[in-house]
């Protein structure tokens, strides 16, 4: 295999398996979805329907006890923590400059550093995800920054003996740059989850659906989700 594509199901990482899959052809890429203890299990169901649409590997990895101690209001243990029905930009103006409660620490780290480990055991040379600069904005999420994937990518390129790279291809793009490629590569949005919650539908109201209603907007399209889940 040629590329390993971290996948969670959302609007950004099934881009990055578009383009993985463009660039090096189906048979060439595995999908790999981590579950770190959030309290559902949408983002991996919707990860298995964007990787059997594309008719790549999938495989999933269990991360969680390594967050079981962390307060982040995704997780399972914190189940009475309410998510934030904010936009990103009102909940960093009460964080004094530290990442939103949805962050959880130091999670691309993490995927990044298990992914290059499965990706060289399956002889991949490059890893893609999805970070991008809104969810880097503010210090929001300070693991997708420009800054963090350089680092991140020297580190892997070093501790691999320079067999593997990281590819971040949206890191300087706004997510609705991102939905602008993914609209071109026709990607099936509609068979994506962004949503932090768990129920029947997205919410609607909480930073990441807010994020992703706003990037279609600017696009000047509906949501597919919306059109082919009524």
């Amino acid at each position: 295999m040629k590329a390993l594509v971290l996948t969670s199901g959302g609007v950004d990482s099934a881009t990055c398996l578009a383009l993985a899959v463009k660039t090096y052809g189906a048979e060439e890429v595995l999908a790999l979805a981590v579950y770190y203890g959030q309290k559902h299990k949408k983002e991996l169901e919707y990860s298995e329907k964007i990787a059997d649409y594309y008719h790549v590997k999938f495989q999933t990895l269990d991360l969680s006890v390594i967050f079981a101690d962390s307060d982040c209001s995704l997780l399972a243990q914190n189940a009475d923590a309410e998510i934030p029905k904010e936009s990103y930009a009102d909940q960093l103006a009460g964080t004094d400059g530290k990442p939103v409660s949805t962050y959880v620490p130091f999670r691309n780290g993490l995927f990044l550093s298990s992914a290059a480990s499965i990706a060289l055991s399956h002889g991949c040379e490059i890893i893609y995800y999805g970070a991008h600069s809104d969810d880097a904005a503010g210090n929001a999420y300070p693991d997708c920054s420009d800054d963090f994937n350089n680092a991140m990518n020297q580190a892997v390129y070093l501790g691999s003996g320079k067999q593997l790279k990281i590819h971040a291809p949206f890191v300087k793009m706004t997510k609705a740059e991102v939905v602008k490629t993914g609209l071109q590569l026709n990607v099936p949005y509609e068979m994506t989850w962004s949503c932090y919650e768990g129920g029947d539908k997205p919410c609607g109201i909480c930073g990441t659906c807010r994020d992703r209603a706003e990037a279609f907007r600017l696009n000047g399209v509906s949501d597919p989700w919306e059109k082919n889940h009524v």
